[in-house]
């Protein structure tokens, strides 16, 4: 008699991590179900589209993630609708839309007795300005922007509901994640717009003088660690997902810079209030109980983003 196979439904699966997510859930022996809006394209998903079941739906639509919910061992949460540098200007809308729906999705998930729900938090946004780096999990939480205020909100809930119903949840606190699948346009994701628009010629844009440091993360390593967070069995329930390596803004254009053989024009405008000075996250707790760290550093991920940028240059810059 053969096992069960285990099924995982991926919230927003057709976007940069969730299209990631799902070939790893599919390459660990996973049944998979994406369900994403109508709009969606599905191109990120066309070479495996026939191995996975896909739902049109509305996130704000109780009745719409009933139906996803329904058979679904486990719910990989990458639903998002605003940005940091944008929520603080439309915070009704960040809280109607992100945490109002995740509370419902976290109602549906009870009813039908999913057994983890692995939901993807801002490691680069909910510690606020660090007091120390790396940051630990148990840094205090001092959120700039509404978006990363959110996003705690939501961890909070999570821990409400298994406290009241039971339902356990896992939630990874995402650095900057960059590579394959990345919208190469937009305002978010600073690898792929510095690739995009040195590859077109095109002026970038640094808010502040480029010293802002962060922790980039390799799309193929934040797929691993979402498929780990699934079955990891610790007493932990928060986990920072980072390399532990911070690169300013100045030095991810001189990498880029050594990846593209381009030298990059760069224009600096006035620092943002929503940015803080530096964000590296140390994954220590990750590595410990989920035996997952990081394999791909900067350098490595850049050849590899730069590489199927031009593969893919159409799928890259079209609009999700």
């Amino acid at each position: 008699m053969h096992k069960r196979q285990s099924s995982c439904l991926v919230l927003g699966g057709c976007g940069f991590i969730g299209s990631n997510v799902v070939e790893h859930l599919l390459d660990e022996g996973y049944r998979v179900r994406v369900f994403d809006t109508p709009s969606a394209s599905r191109a990120n998903l066309a070479a495996v589209e026939s191995q996975i079941d896909f739902i049109k739906g509305d996130f704000l639509n109780e009745a719409d993630l009933d139906g996803a919910m329904r058979g679904m061992d486990f719910v990989v949460h990458l639903v998002g609708t605003t940005l940091p540098a944008n929520s603080n200007h439309r915070p009704v809308y960040d809280i109607e839309s992100n945490l109002l729906g995740t509370i419902s999705l976290l109602q549906v998930s009870v009813r039908h007795k999913v057994r983890r729900v692995v939901f993807a938090s801002s490691g680069g946004t909910v510690y606020g300005e660090p007091r120390e780096v790396p940051i630990t999990e148990e840094h205090p939480t001092d959120p700039l922007c509404s978006y990363g205020i959110a996003k705690l909100a939501i961890e909070k809930y999570l821990r409400l509901f298994q406290h009241l119903h039971g339902l356990d949840y896992t939630v990874l606190r995402i650095s900057n994640p960059y590579g394959k699948y990345q919208k190469f346009t937009g305002e978010q994701g600073a690898v792929g717009i510095f690739l995009a628009r040195v590859s077109e010629g095109q002026t970038i844009t640094i808010w502040g003088d480029g010293s802002v440091t962060r922790d980039y993360v390799y799309v193929g390593d934040v797929a691993r660690a979402f498929v780990k967070a699934l079955t990891q069995d610790s007493a932990y329930r928060v986990f920072n997902i980072g390399t532990g390596v911070g690169t300013s803004l100045r030095g991810l254009l001189g990498k880029i810079e050594r990846v593209t053989g381009i030298t990059p024009v760069v224009v600096f405008s006035e620092g943002r209030p929503v940015d803080v000075s530096t964000n590296i996250l140390d994954s220590t707790r990750a590595s410990k109980y989920m035996n997952w760290r990081a394999e791909t550093d900067c350098d490595m991920g850049l050849r590899k983003t730069w590489s199927w940028f031009f593969e893919n240059k159409a799928k890259a810059t079209a609009a999700y």
